[in-house]
C-alpha cells in the first residue's frame, strides 16, 4: 500500500513573523490580516490558544482575552516566496510534494518506496525535520496511508508519528481536536455547539445531512474524514531556473556594448518571471575572460521589480566597476524571482512592444496617397438587419490595444461585405444541403431558425437565420429571405 507523509509547519506564516520580532516567543502571538483593531486572527501559537485566542476572531477580540497578545501582517508574497522555497527543499527528499492550497505551511509528501535510501521512515521523518530545522522553522511530521489522516495527526501533537497500519492512524485521527483543524470560525462555533469537539464525534455524524446544514466543504471533510474520498499527490513541477547565454564573437571588454548584448537577454528573462507572476530579485551573471579567468557578480535591486531600464542601469554601473583582466568571450545570467504583485505584472504586461506613433505616421503616409478614406474601421450602430448594425468610418487615430488576462476564447462571427446567393432550394430546412462546394461536404448539422423580421414601415422583411455545420467542420452562417424566397451566405463562424 503507497505511503505518505504529511509535513505541517505549524502556522508557518507566524514563525515567519516571530523570526522579525524574536521578542514575541514567549508571547501570545497572531498573524492578522491588517493591522488594525478589526484585523481578523488568522494564525496563532500555542501561549495564544491557551487563552482560547482562536484563527478566525478579531484582534480586539483577542486583546481583551490576553492583553499580551502580540500580532503583526504577513503579505502573500512573503508566504508565496516561503511556500516555493520550503518545496526545493523538501524535494531534496521526495520527488513529490504538494502543497496545500488552503494553509501554508502544509504539504503531502509520496514516501513510497524510500525504504531503500533509509533504514526506517522514523529516520527519514527525523532526517526532514532536522533539515528544516537549520533553516528556521519548526515542523511535525507524520507518515500514514491517508490524506487527511496523516493532516489530522501532524495537528495534534508535537512530535513525530509513523503509523504502521491504517487503524492505527485511524484511531489517532479520532482522537484530534476540531479546533486543531483549520476549519472556518462559523463551522467549527456551529459544531461545538452540537457537542461535536473531535474529528471522532465528527466523522460520526450521518452523510446525507452534512451539506445541507454545514455546507460543501463540511460534506468534503467529512467524505475525506471517513475515506470516502482518494487524491494522489499532486506534486508541484520545479519551474526551470531563468538562464540566459551567449557566446561572443569577438573578446569585449566596453562596459557600453556588453550592455547592448545583455539588454535583449534581460528582457527576455524578464518576460518569462511575468509569465510565472514573478518579479526579479537579484540577478546573477559569470563573464569568462578571454585568458580562462571568470567573474561572478551578484545585482540586488532595491526591490523585486520587471523594470528592465532600472535593472540596465545597475548592470552598466557593475559592469563600468569592474576591472577586466581580460576581454569578455561567454556571458551567462542567471535570474532568481520572487512573486509579484498584480501592478507589477500589469505595468510588465502593458508596456508596450510597438510604437503606436509610428503607426498613426504611416496610415498618414497611405491616407496622404490613396485618399483619407483608405483607412476605415467599423463601428457598431443600430439596426434591425446584421448587415446594419454596423457602420464604416475613417479612422483619425488609432486607440490603444486593452488585452484582458486569461480571457476566455469565444467564437468569431464574420459578416461578408455582400451577401452570397446560394442555389435555389425547395426545401425550407438547410439539412444535407451541398452550401459551399464539393470539397467542404454537405451540412451535418444545423442550429435555427432565428427569425429576424421588422421594416414594416418601409419594405417588410422577414428572415429565417441558420448555423450551418458542414462536413468540412467549416461553420456557415445562412439565412431564407422568404419574401424573395431565396437563400443567401450572409457570413461564417470562426
Amino acid at each position: 500500500m503507497d505511503r505518505m507523509a504529511c509535513v505541517n509547519l505549524p502556522a508557518m506564516p507566524l514563525q515567519v513573523l516571530l523570526r522579525s520580532h524574536p521578542e514575541w516567543e514567549r508571547l501570545p502571538a497572531a498573524v492578522v490580516d491588517r493591522d488594525k483593531p478589526s484585523g481578523l486572527i488568522q494564525w496563532v501559537n500555542e501561549r495564544a490558544r491557551a487563552n482560547r485566542i482562536l484563527p478566525g476572531m478579531r484582534y480586539a477580540a483577542g486583546l481583551g482575552l490576553s492583553h499580551e497578545l502580540r500580532a503583526g501582517v504577513v503579505t502573500v508574497t512573503e508566504i508565496a516566496t516561503q511556500v516555493e522555497g520550503l518545496i526545493r527543499r523538501l524535494a531534496r527528499f521526495s520527488p513529490d510534494v504538494e502543497p496545500s492550497d488552503r494553509e501554508p505551511g502544509v504539504f503531502w509528501v509520496d514516501v513510497s518506496g524510500l525504504r531503500r535510501l533509509y533504514p526506517s521512515l522514523e529516520q527519514w521523518a527525523r532526517i526532514v525535520r532536522g533539515n528544516l530545522h537549520k533553516a528556521g522553522f519548526h515542523s511535525v511530521i507524520s507518515v500514514g496511508f491517508t490524506r487527511f489522516g496523516t493532516y489530522a495527526a501532524s495537528m495534534s501533537g508535537s512530535r513525530d508519528l509513523v503509523f504502521r497500519n491504517v487503524k492505527e492512524e485511524q484511531a489517532k485521527v479520532k482522537t484530534v481536536t476540531l479546533d486543531r483543524l483549520g476549519l472556518e470560525q462559523k463551522l467549527r462555533d456551529k459544531l461545538l455547539k452540537l457537542g461535536v469537539r473531535t474529528s471522532g464525534d465528527f466523522m460520526k455524524l450521518p452523510a446525507e445531512g452534512i451539506r445541507k446544514r454545514f455546507g460543501i466543504e463540511a460534506q468534503e471533510l467529512h467524505r475525506q474524514a471517513n475515506g470516502k474520498t482518494w487524491t494522489p499527490i499532486q506534486a508541484v513541477p520545479l519551474p526551470e531556473p531563468v538562464i540566459r547565454k551567449t557566446v561572443l564573437d569577438y573578446a569585449e571588454t566596453n562596459a557600453d556594448r556588453l550592455c547592448v548584448l545583455i539588454g535583449p537577454l534581460l528582457h527576455s528573462m524578464l518576460g518569462d518571471l511575468s509569465e510565472r507572476k514573478q518579479a526579479l530579485r537579484n540577478l546573477r551573471f559569470r563573464l569568462t575572460l578571454d585568458d580562462k579567468r571568470e567573474l561572478d557578480e551578484d545585482l540586488f535591486p532595491a526591490a523585486p521589480t520587471l523594470d528592465g531600464k532600472q535593472l540596465m542601469g545597475l548592470v552598466h554601473l557593475r559592469l563600468e566597476s569592474l576591472a577586466l583582466s581580460a576581454g569578455v568571450v561567454e556571458l551567462k545570467m542567471h535570474a532568481a524571482g520572487v512573486p509579484a504583485t498584480e501592478r507589477q505584472l500589469t505595468l510588465f504586461r502593458e508596456t508596450p512592444r510597438r510604437d503606436p506613433k509610428a503607426a498613426e505616421r504611416a496610415f498618414a503616409k497611405i491616407r496622404a496617397e490613396f485618399g483619407n478614406k483608405a483607412v476605415m474601421r467599423a463601428r457598431l450602430h443600430e439596426g434591425h438587419l446584421p448587415e446594419a448594425q454596423y457602420v464604416w468610418e475613417a479612422m483619425k487615430e488609432m486607440s490603444r490595444a486593452k488585452p484582458v488576462e486569461d480571457r476566455q476564447l469565444t467564437l468569431i462571427r464574420r459578416l461578408y461585405s455582400k451577401r452570397i446567393p446560394l442555389p435555389p432550394r425547395s426545401r425550407h430546412e438547410p439539412d444535407g444541403w451541398l452550401i459551399a462546394d464539393m470539397a467542404d461536404g454537405p451540412a451535418e448539422e444545423t442550429l435555427g431558425p432565428y427569425v429576424v423580421s421588422g421594416g414594416w414601415w418601409t419594405r417588410e422583411t422577414v428572415r429565417s437565420y441558420y448555423y450551418v455545420r458542414v462536413r468540412s467542420g467549416r461553420w456557415l452562417w445562412i439565412y431564407n429571405d422568404h419574401k424573395r424566397q431565396r437563400w443567401y451566405l450572409q457570413g461564417e463562424v470562426e
